[in-house]
């Protein structure tokens, strides 16, 4: 049972006091090997797959905007759209896989709002220092290269492993 500001979870819920005595005396901790085979089950997607897909997703957006214009300078404002989202997506995913944030589920929910906060800042800030970073910087093509970046998560949320039946 989870003590939660002095009260349990199940009185939280409003459970019935039988009910969440019933529910405690039926839970049953998983095995090393249960737990292995949950995992087999129900395999998940490595951030860094993702923060690659971002990296080549901004490349491919580069390439295609220097073949339409015609001009570096719109593949490179592209890429920097790109980067824009995949260096804050690189500091959010090693945040979270770090050892600190895998103490305990409050520490890593803590961290998971923290290292948010630092992408979207990250990112924001990028977003503010391109006119210095990127000279004649083309706003349309860096705003294309951010906007199709961001799409990878999309692609990702829709491609990630399937889970297995048992």
């Amino acid at each position: 049972m989870i003590k939660m500001l002095g009260s349990t979870v199940h009185s939280a819920l409003k459970m019935p006091a039988g009910a969440a005595q019933a529910a405690d005396e039926d839970f049953k901790p998983l095995t090393r090997e249960e737990a292995k085979k949950l995992r087999e089950l129900s395999p998940s997607l490595s951030p860094w797959w993702i923060v690659g897909g971002q990296f080549g997703v901004g490349v491919a957006v580069a390439l295609i905007a220097w073949a339409l214009t015609g001009r570096s300078i719109a593949a490179w404002s592209a890429f920097y759209g790109a980067l824009a989202v995949a260096i804050p997506g690189a500091l959010f995913a090693r945040g979270l896989m770090s050892q600190f944030s895998s103490i305990n589920a409050m520490t890593a929910g803590f961290g998971f709002f923290v290292w948010e906060a630092i992408k979207i800042a990250s990112s924001v800030g990028m977003l503010f220092a391109a006119p210095r970073l990127v000279p004649d910087l083309d706003w349309l093509a860096m705003l294309i290269g951010l906007i199709v970046t961001l799409k990878v998560y999309w692609v990702a949320l829709l491609m990630r492993p399937e889970r297995k039946i048992a």
